[in-house]
């Protein structure tokens, strides 16, 4: 990253946003139109899936604080906090925010875009989607790493190497919660033109067609974990059935005072 610049240029500054507690973390209480102020930082979209991830992983726990901003990703997590007592103003998803994002900056030539993550061939129906409606090389290159390319030093290096060579500001990291943020947070310091990091999970494959969102009363409702259930049933069962239920007897300790956090900490 290029420390010549501030890490965040929020219409709020991040240190002064209000920090909403849940479980062992956190999220801002913000509105979209503070997140897309974000010219230049970290951004985090913090969804049910990450909070029962952050339960076992002590790593992923340790890096939050680094993120400039942390939203209210899912219609389940703003529920949640309102249960909690604590409500926040807006749910910001991730899938939300990339369009308006890219309408946003569109006329803005500083602003252009690596989006790294997705199966082979899908970062690149992405781009040619995103560039069509912008009007623009918004979108300057795209990587689909394996699986296991953290493993792979020389896959991790051919990553970095692509970002440089494109010249984007924006780097959007969809390798799965968790894994793309620790990406970011080890390697940011080899992006030196990169200003602004957006790790935001399946929204290549929203922006590339290959899965729709459902009708917005579905996602208000709470309901979209089910509705991607049916779509996708072999895929989402363990995400949906086996490892994001749990999440509600912690949220009920929360209420309760009774919750601790796994790492020893608040």
């Amino acid at each position: 990253m290029n420390t010549d610049l501030p890490l965040t240029a929020a219409p709020v500054p991040a240190r002064r946003l209000r920090r909403v507690p849940v479980l062992n973390a956190f999220v801002h209480d913000v509105t979209m139109d503070d997140v897309l102020g974000l010219r230049e930082g970290l951004l985090l979209t913090l969804h049910v899936d990450m909070l029962m991830k952050l339960q076992k992983d002590r790593e992923f726990h340790d890096i939050l604080d680094q993120f400039d901003i942390v939203t209210c990703d899912s219609q389940i997590l703003y529920f949640a906090l309102k249960f909690l007592g604590t409500p926040v103003r807006e749910r910001v998803s991730g899938s939300d925010y990339f369009p308006l994002f890219y309408t946003r900056y569109r006329d803005d030539p500083s602003v252009t875009v690596f989006l790294m993550g997705g199966k082979p061939g899908i970062a690149d129906i992405a781009a040619r989607n995103i560039n069509a409606k912008v009007g623009r090389d918004f979108v300057v290159g795209t990587s689909a790493p394996p699986f296991d390319f953290d493993r792979d030093p020389a896959e991790i290096e051919r990553m970095i190497e692509a970002v440089n060579a494109s010249g984007a500001t924006v780097l959007l990291v969809g390798l799965g919660g968790g894994r793309q943020e620790k990406f970011i947070i080890r390697y940011r310091d080899r992006f030196p033109k990169v200003r602004l990091f957006l790790p935001l999970g399946g929204t290549i494959d929203y922006e590339a067609g290959t899965f729709r969102r459902p009708p917005a009363w579905v996602t208000n409702a709470g309901l979209e974990w089910l509705y991607r259930l049916v779509k996708e049933p072999r895929q989402r069962w363990h995400r949906y059935v086996v490892h994001e239920p749990p999440v509600i007897p912690l949220l009920i300790r929360q209420k309760l005072g009774r919750y601790r956090n796994p790492f020893g900490k608040d």
